[in-house]
This record gives C-alpha cells, sequence and structure tokens, in this order.
C-alpha cells in the first residue's frame, strides 16, 4: 500500500504571540482587527481550538511584525 505525504497544519505557538502582544501592547481585539478576523477567531488560535490558514498566518506575522513564520508558528503533522 502506497503511503501517504505527511499533511501539516500550523498553530499559533501561544507564548510568542503572548509576547509580540505585549510588546506591541496589542489586545486580541486589535489583532483581530487588524487581520480582518472576529476576535472569537483570534481567541480560538490563541486558545489551539484553531489553525490558521495561509492568509491568516501572513497577516498575523504582518501584523505583529515578526520576520518569519516560524516566528509565530509550529507546524504539526496530522493525518494518517
Amino acid at each position: 500500500m502506497k503511503r501517504r505525504k505527511p499533511a501539516y497544519r500550523a498553530r499559533l505557538d501561544q507564548d510568542k504571540a503572548w509576547e509580540r502582544l505585549n510588546v506591541l501592547n496589542m489586545s486580541q481585539n486589535e489583532l483581530a482587527r487588524r487581520i480582518g478576523r472576529s476576535q472569537g477567531f483570534v481567541s480560538e488560535l490563541f486558545n489551539g481550538r484553531r489553525y490558521a490558514a495561509g492568509e491568516t498566518r501572513r497577516r498575523m506575522v504582518a501584523a505583529l511584525g515578526v520576520a518569519r513564520f516560524e516566528d509565530l508558528f509550529i507546524l504539526e503533522e496530522y493525518g494518517e
């Protein structure tokens, strides 16, 4: 049986994200406004109940002023 390629999803690194919010003196509400998402969506990202898709990740990286994807997100393998 042929083995599938592993699939990955990006989980927000909560500690790093909180650190950036604190440095920027920004609330989750302000972050949500800047990335065009609801506060509830952002809260679920911070609590690990949701995973960010490509455009949301790019907007978060820009809004929080980090240089690299890895500065905010952790790739997790999922599936079979």
